[in-house]
């Protein structure tokens, strides 16, 4: 029943006029943006979507942003519509539309399915840190921002060969993974505080499968041509200096094209640095240079 209820719920947002979604709830904090909830097709039920652009017709420049990944189906449950919305106000500042998916299993498709003891639609698990699947994870969110990239590509606002991804955690991963099958359209790729497999039993500074994320990190970049920028910080509590420096060396030794910076401490925990907007003033000036390279 509460299933078929959410379902019923969802189906009821997507056939709402698209532009008028959040228009209604979200009050805009700055006149020269749009900020609208979007309701993408998708099956069993559309994925919901925040969307930042500028005003006026276009076309603009996409920007697909990719939230982390929780292990926790409780807590996946209860995600929020748009996890950086700071650094998504960035970019639709700059002269981009951005694109937020709330992914399958994550807010209001995280349905539980009692007979199987789960919750239904998350699908970017590693599984046993023995055998971890990293590069498969990966690539099951590079699977979605295809699909997003595909469907906003029909819309008329929007520039259809100039792609941007932007992604944290699992989400930078799912970006590093999607670079390996060079898409078209896709123009360059930002990871902040990319990975897999931190804070193995909840523990800081305790990564699953340290070796194997290196290796899935350079057989992603054997393949990978797509300019990247990769941020960490030196108090990321799942990714660390020595393990992030690992991964860059190995995706360079590979072929991939990166360009790495390793930021101070930031906060209690620098894992979470596109999280703040105090921290736009730190990342914004090395992601403009960045894209100026190469849009």
């Amino acid at each position: 029943m509460r299933r078929r209820h959410l379902i019923a719920i969802i189906a009821g947002i997507a056939a709402l006029p698209l532009a008028a979604l959040a228009q209604q709830a979200v009050p805009s904090i700055a006149p020269q943006v749009h900020e609208e909830m979007w309701a993408i097709p998708s099956s069993p039920v559309p994925m919901l979507a925040y969307l930042m652009r500028p005003i006026g017709g276009g076309p603009f420049p996409l920007v697909v942003m990719n939230h982390g990944v929780s292990l926790d189906a409780t807590g996946r449950s209860y995600f929020p519509v748009i996890e950086f919305r700071d650094a998504a106000l960035w970019f639709a500042r700059q002269g981009y539309v951005v694109v937020a998916p709330v992914r399958p299993g994550y807010g209001a498709t995280a349905i539980e399915i009692p007979e199987r003891g789960l919750f239904g639609l998350f699908f970017s698990g590693v599984g046993k840190c023995s055998d971890a699947e990293f590069r498969e994870a990966g690539l099951a969110v590079a699977s979605i921002d295809k699909w997003i990239i595909d469907y906003m590509s029909t819309q008329s606002f929007i520039k259809r060969d100039e792609v941007i991804i932007v992604g944290q955690s699992g989400g930078g991963w799912g970006s590093i993974a999607l670079g390996s099958q060079n898409p078209e359209s896709v123009r360059a790729i930002i990871g902040f505080a990319a990975g897999r497999g931190g804070h193995l039993n909840g523990k800081p500074n305790n990564n699953c499968a340290p070796n194997q994320l290196v290796d899935a990190v350079a057989e992603f970049g054997r393949t990978a041509r797509v300019p990247m920028l990769w941020i960490y910080t030196h108090n990321d509590s799942y990714f660390g200096p020595d393990l992030s420096k690992r991964m860059v060396e190995a995706f360079r030794a590979a072929g991939g094209n990166v360009e790495y910076h390793l930021l101070s401490d930031f906060g209690e925990d620098g894992h979470f640095l596109i999280d703040s907007a105090e921290a736009v003033q730190l990342w914004a000036p090395l992601v403009s240079e960045f894209l100026a390279k190469h849009r």
